[in-house]
C-alpha cells in the first residue's frame, strides 16, 4: 500500500469537504440575510391571514418572512429598536408618530376590517342590536357586567380605551378585568366570565365556535380597523434588511398581493378587505 498516495486521497477529500462545508455555511448565511422579520398584530396571526398569505409570497421571493405576533405597540417598540425589518399594525396614530420620529418610511395602507363587541347570549346589559355605540358601553357599565380588556397596549386595546374615552366613561372597577393578553385568549376570559369584549370581527370569527359569543354591536364608523404596513429606516437601523421588506411589501399592496388578500375566506367569509391605493 503507497501510504504517500493514501495521504494524497485524504487530503484531497478533506479539502473539498471543507470546500463543501464552507459553501453550505455560506449558502445557509446567505439565505439568512436574505429573509424577512416582521413585526405584527395577534390579530393577523389568529385569524390564519399569515399562514395563508405567506407562503404564496415566499415562494416568489425564496425567502422566509418571519414574524412575531403581538400588540400593535410591542410591534412598534421593535421596529423602534430595529428589531425588525417593518411592521404591520393597525393603529394609525401611533404608526404615523412611528414614521414622523424617523423609525420607518414608506407607510402603506394595506387592508382593513372592522371590530365588534361581543357578548354571552344571555347579554346581561341589553345591548343586543345597539346602533349607539356611546350608549351600548353606557349599559355595561351600568349593569355591572363583566368587561374583559386586552389591556395590551394592542391597537384593539388603544381603540378599546378611545371608545370609552368617547363615550365619557371610565371604565375601570370591580367588574373590568385588563388581563395582558392576546385577543384570542381575551376572547376566552370573556367566555368564560360570560361578559363583553371588543375584538376585530377576523379573530372572532376564528374563536366565535369556541367561545360561543355572539356580536352584540357592530357597523359604527368609529369601529373601523385600518392596518398599514411600514419598513423600518435603513438610515437609522443600518443593519434591517430594507431592500426585502421593501420588496415583500410592494407585493404586498401590488394588485397580487391585495387579491390574495381579499381571496382569503375561511368559512366563506370574507374577513380582510384590500385597502391600498395607487
Amino acid at each position: 500500500m503507497d501510504l504517500r498516495s493514501d495521504s494524497r486521497v485524504f487530503a484531497a477529500l478533506a479539502a473539498g469537504l471543507m470546500t463543501l462545508a464552507v459553501g453550505s455555511i455560506s449558502a445557509s448565511a446567505l439565505a439568512a440575510a436574505d429573509d424577512i422579520k416582521m413585526a405584527t398584530t395577534t390579530s393577523t396571526d389568529n385569524s390564519g391571514l399569515l399562514k395563508y398569505l405567506l407562503p404564496k409570497y415566499e415562494e416568489k421571493c425564496g425567502c422566509k418572512v418571519r414574524y412575531t405576533a403581538v400588540g400593535t405597540g410591542n410591534a412598534i417598540k421593535l421596529g423602534e429598536n430595529g428589531d425588525v425589518d417593518m411592521i404591520m399594525v393597525h393603529a394609525r396614530a401611533a404608526e404615523d408618530k412611528f414614521v414622523a420620529e424617523g423609525h420607518g418610511v414608506n407607510r402603506r395602507d394595506l387592508m382593513y376590517n372592522d371590530f365588534v363587541i361581543v357578548g354571552p347570549h344571555a347579554d346581561p346589559a341589553g345591548i343586543r342590536g345597539a346602533k349607539d355605540l356611546n350608549a351600548a358601553l353606557k349599559k355595561i357599565k351600568a349593569s355591572n357586567a363583566a368587561f374583559v380588556s386586552r389591556g395590551d397596549d394592542s391597537g384593539t386595546h388603544k381603540k378599546e380605551l378611545a371608545l370609552w374615552k368617547a363615550a365619557g366613561i371610565d371604565p375601570k372597577g370591580p367588574h373590568y378585568f385588563a388581563i395582558g393578553q392576546g385577543m384570542g385568549q381575551t376572547l376566552t376570559v370573556a367566555s368564560e366570565k360570560q361578559g363583553y369584549t371588543l375584538t376585530d370581527r377576523a379573530t372572532y370569527a376564528t374563536y366565535k365556535d369556541k367561545t360561543g359569543l355572539e356580536i352584540m354591536v357592530e357597523g359604527a364608523k368609529t369601529l373601523l380597523n385600518p392596518y398599514g404596513v411600514i419598513a423600518v429606516n435603513p438610515k437609522k437601523y443600518p443593519g434591517v434588511n430594507y431592500k426585502g421588506a421593501t420588496h415583500f411589501i410592494e407585493w404586498l399592496t401590488s394588485d397580487e398581493g391585495q387579491q390574495a388578500i381579499a381571496a382569503f375566506r375561511p368559512k366563506g367569509a370574507q374577513l380582510f378587505f384590500p385597502d391600498y391605493k395607487k
